[in-house]
């Protein structure tokens, strides 16, 4: 008598064979908005799986002289949006002979981003600047093109580390009775704060962190040092 043997269900089955185009490089970027002045800050660590593939790599760019934007993600996405946005801002100075105001600049990110909705940058970003009245604006994005005006946000790898730090210490929310409109230093040493506390958790988030703080006065940088390991 012969034997018929069936093959396994996973025998049978083709093995899915799966590829994406992004890659997400990690690192965190933050932005807190003041009365008069705006923090916005990003690691300069740049990863691959496990690996570390460079120390020093910005996540910042400056588009105006009052206007400024972070991006998590994935480098090279990252670096092509920047090149964009800042080709758009300079063709606005040209034609209008005047900058783009933090306004107008929050609006043609979400236009960009949305723009490549079906194929969208894989990059997670923070915007920020003074607006017409010389108060701190803060712009939260998602990956097309959607965004708000908030008092801080923070995005990336290390985002959910520091959002309930920035909950406690910049809106006050387990503390009303304490609520009160933080200094720009206070501001500056929370952001060093923030950032050392999810380069202790995110290995993602490290090295060093540029902390861009823009004022009536123009933008002034600092870097402040993180883990290296």
């Amino acid at each position: 008598m012969s034997m018929l043997l069936k093959a396994a269900p996973m025998e049978q089955a083709k093995q899915a064979r799966q590829w994406s185009p992004y890659v997400d490089n990690g690192g965190s970027v933050l932005g807190v908005a003041g009365k008069d002045f705006v923090v916005l800050a990003g690691d300069t660590r740049m990863s691959y799986g496990y690996s570390i593939a460079s120390r020093n790599v910005t996540k910042i760019v400056k588009l105006t002289d009052q206007c400024v934007l972070a991006s998590a993600g994935m480098q090279s996405e990252r670096h092509t949006l920047h090149k964009v946005l800042k080709a758009k801002a300079i063709m606005f100075e040209n034609t209008h002979q005047k900058q783009m105001s933090t306004k107008s600049m929050s609006q043609c990110l979400g236009n960009t981003l949305y723009y490549k909705r079906f194929f969208p940058y894989y990059t997670f970003n923070v915007l920020a600047g003074l607006d017409e009245k010389g108060v701190g604006a803060v712009y939260g994005y998602d990956a097309i093109g959607s965004f708000e005006r908030v008092p801080y946000v923070c995005t990336g790898s290390g985002s959910a580390l520091a959002t309930s730090i920035l909950d406690n210490q910049v809106l006050f929310k387990t503390q009303p009775q304490n609520k009160r409109d933080l200094s720009l230093e206070e501001t500056v040493n929370l952001v060093k704060d923030v950032f050392t506390c999810i380069s202790e958790r995110d290995i993602y988030t490290g090295d060093n962190a540029e902390i861009f703080v823009i004022t009536k006065d123009g933008i002034k940088k600092e870097v402040f040092k993180l883990r290296a390991d």
